[in-house]
């Protein structure tokens, strides 16, 4: 029980999941020395078509973590997903990384590794086929996957899972009946109601004699 005065702990619900990819050491040099910070890349996403990263230095972890996921909800895109996959091939170079990646049908899964796979997960992606060329740079290879996504056109004959969800949602809406709240009072009126309808059938009197009567029928 919570004490009188003192607000009761209420879980916060958020809205995107994170994944941090990778966290390093990064020293500047300045006139009075090295300056040691850290340095997160993290991604984030509502596994229904929406992704972004953010990378993010403080002097501290935590602190870095916060930094790069208030950077990742400005770089949000929404990722066309069909069928759970992606529509068409692509291949992106950022610098010295490169990432191909193909759609692939149910069942197969997300055959990725590393940032890929984390980036691709989150955006609610579930069959897929990648593969990551040149430089294995986290940082680098994160950027890769987000462009590529970022490139991915869309398919106007055919509707992304994230509308078929949402048609879904609104169709079990419809059907859902209403239902009436009622007080006490008044379920007791009706109950009372219900039983004056319902009359008792009284058995037919037998004779003093043990003969039973005759019913005749008009």
């Amino acid at each position: 029980m919570a004490r009188p005065g003192k607000k009761p702990f209420v879980k916060e619900v958020k809205e995107f999941e994170e994944a941090v990819i990778q966290v390093d050491r990064v020293t500047r040099v300045v006139k009075g020395g090295r300056r040691l910070r850290f340095r997160a890349t993290v991604v984030i996403g509502d596994k229904k078509g929406s992704v972004g990263y953010g990378i993010g230095k403080a002097t501290e972890v935590q602190q870095a973590i916060q930094k790069a996921v208030a950077k990742a909800k400005k770089r949000l895109i929404k990722v066309p997903v069909y069928n759970g996959t992606i529509p068409h091939v692509i291949q992106v170079k950022f610098k010295a990384s490169s990432v191909m990646m193909k759609p692939a049908s149910v069942g197969t899964g997300i055959i990725a590794g590393g940032a890929v796979r984390q980036i691709l997960e989150l955006a609610g992606v579930h069959n897929i086929l990648s593969k990551s060329l040149g430089s294995n740079n986290k940082i680098n290879t994160t950027k890769a996957t987000y462009e590529a996504l970022t490139k991915l056109r869309l398919r106007p004959e055919m509707e992304t899972d994230k509308q078929k969800a949402a048609k879904q949602e609104n169709s079990e809406d419809r059907a859902a009946p209403e239902v009436k709240k009622m007080s006490k009072s008044e379920a007791k009126i009706m109950s009372n109601a219900d039983k004056r309808l319902i009359k008792p059938v009284h058995a037919p009197k037998e004779s003093p004699n043990g003969a039973k009567p005759n019913l005749k029928k008009d």
